[in-house]
This record gives C-alpha cells, structure tokens and sequence, in this order.
C-alpha cells in the first residue's frame, strides 16, 4: 500500500459534483413523486430529506466504500490502518459532518501530506484510494 498512487483534489471534488448532480435529480424526483399524492405526511417529506442530504453519504460510504460518484471517478474511502476495509458507520458519519462543516477547506491538506488525506479523513483515520471500475470517469 506504500506505493499507492492516492487521488488528488481535482479527482475528489469531480465525485462531489456528480454526487451534487444525483442528489439533485433524486430530491427532484422525490419530490414528482410527492406531488402525486393530495397529502404526504410531513415525517414522510422529512425522511426524504434526512436520507438523501446526510445519509446518503455516510450510507453509502461505510457500506459500499464509497458514493457512486466516488464509484464513477474510480476512488474509494478505505480505513488507513487496512485499506481492505471499508470505514465503519459512525465514523462515517463524523467524516460527513466534517466535511459538510469546513466544505471546500477540508480539502485543504490533500496536497500537503504523502496519502493525499482531506482534513475529514484525518479525523476519522480514513483514506481515499483509486479502484477504478470498468468505465470510470478519469
């Protein structure tokens, strides 16, 4: 793993916009979805909510390895300590807010340091790696 060539700052923030992009389109669609119905329950609306803007992340990330836009750029977040294995959830979910807080300047130290770790990934002793897949977006 020494040798491992980790993503940079442009790779990372291209997962972010296609993940920006797919979270648009689902909270549209969610909410043409709503539509069709005369009364959604507001807990309903609130779910919605809740799983697509800080859930989906943490979600995806501890079980997957990764957002599908982490997918389609070929990276993945893996535990520092055995990349073999994805972060656990409550890690994750710190690693989300964290990210959701400081923004753009977390991805601050990615250049500084020799795993091209983001500040969110320092807190939580994550890392993200390349697997691309078949058809990544590079």
């Amino acid at each position: 793993m020494e040798n491992q060539n980790y993503p940079g700052v442009f790779v990372r923030v291209k997962a972010v916009i296609v993940d920006s992009v797919l979270l648009l389109v689902f909270m549209l669609g969610i909410v043409d979805l709503f539509d069709q119905f005369d009364n959604v329950p507001y807990f309903l609306r609130l779910a919605a909510f809740v799983f697509i803007f800080l859930l989906y992340d943490p979600i995806f990330t501890s079980t997957f390895g990764g957002t599908i836009g982490h997918f389609l750029v070929g990276i993945r977040v893996k535990r520092a300590n055995n990349p073999e294995k994805n972060i656990l959830f409550p890690l994750a979910i710190v690693r989300y807010i964290i990210k959701a807080l400081l923004g753009w300047l977390s991805l601050i130290t990615v250049s500084g340091n020799k795993k091209a770790k983001a500040i969110h990934d320092i807190a939580v002793q994550s890392v993200v790696i390349y697997k691309a897949p078949v058809g990544a977006i590079n």
